[in-house]
């Protein structure tokens, strides 16, 4: 939304907003608005039905955090889904990895091409040749996947708001499908939500995770381009431990430059605070 020359976004009766100089974009799709503005702060702003998606300032904290755990941790991830992100950011980072190829499947092509054009930074893998791009639903396209088919799979999606594009990326027959579509060391991460404004959600989520994957955990970045600046992500996988199973040297040796993620935060993003520890024990 805009009020008086700030984009805001409202959650749970809590409010996060920029100071807007400029509307650079606004549109509707056939699925969303669409509204791309410029903050005196934090560059270019990227809203979807009101949403936060990004800012050009701080979208590497998001999508650096989504996308290197896996990446470091699974040893030869070579095929990579991503369900969403027509930004480009999770394409943007997958891709400097030793990647063989790289699908996307992304629901509103408006999205891609607005980026293109509005946010080059975030965009800038739309077009490599290894990636390649699917307009379509993902829950669809899931369901057909053949079993086995990738390493590693990305659900960068918005949030799960009621008649939106992305609730069917929620629930327990979309992982179902993820699961069987991963091989034997796959992994399936997603964004989810604030631990402290969307605490039953977190909650029921990842009862319904833990009952699919042998191997779920819940895992935190911190980043101000979302409502109260702690972010949540799920690490669901057939076998690694995203910890115990983690070798710091992969990361050291890669020559990958990043600008959150390192070998220290992989390890301290699995340490979560008591109160959401409780939460995903069934005690809160």
């Amino acid at each position: 939304m805009l009020m008086d020359l700030w984009a805001y976004e409202e959650h749970n009766k809590v409010r996060l907003q920029f100071k807007v100089k400029e509307t650079l974009y606004v549109g509707r799709s056939r699925y969303q608005e669409i509204a791309v503005l410029d903050t005196e702060t934090c560059g270019r702003l990227l809203l979807l039905d009101g949403m936060i998606m990004l800012t050009e300032k701080f979208e590497f904290v998001y999508h650096e955090m989504l996308v290197h755990p896996s990446m470091f941790l699974h040893p030869s991830p070579k095929k990579v889904l991503i369900v969403g992100g027509g930004d480009g950011g999770a394409a943007r980072e997958v891709l400097k990895h030793d990647v063989e190829e790289v699908e996307m499947v992304e629901l509103d092509e408006e999205v891609i091409e607005v980026s293109k054009k509005y946010l080059p930074t975030t965009a800038c893998q739309l077009e490599n040749p290894k990636l390649k791009i699917h307009i379509e639903d993902g829950v669809e396209f899931l369901k057909r996947a053949p079993e086995g088919s990738y390493d590693v799979i990305f659900i960068d999606s918005t949030d799960p708001v009621p008649g939106g594009p992305a609730i069917g990326l929620f629930n327990a027959e979309f992982y179902g499908n993820v699961f069987k579509a991963l091989g034997e060391d796959g992994i399936a991460v997603a964004q989810l939500a604030s631990p402290y404004t969307d605490y039953i959600f977190l909650g029921d989520y990842y009862r319904m995770v833990s009952r699919i994957f042998p191997i779920a955990r819940i895992y935190l970045a911190f980043t101000p381009d979302f409502p109260t600046g702690m972010w949540a992500f799920s690490f669901c996988s057939k076998r690694l431990d995203p910890v115990e199973d983690y070798d710091p040297e992969r990361y050291l040796s890669s020559g990958i430059k990043t600008r959150y993620y390192n070998d220290e935060i992989h390890k301290a993003a699995f340490a979560l605070p008591n109160f959401l520890k409780e939460l995903l024990q069934g005690k809160g």
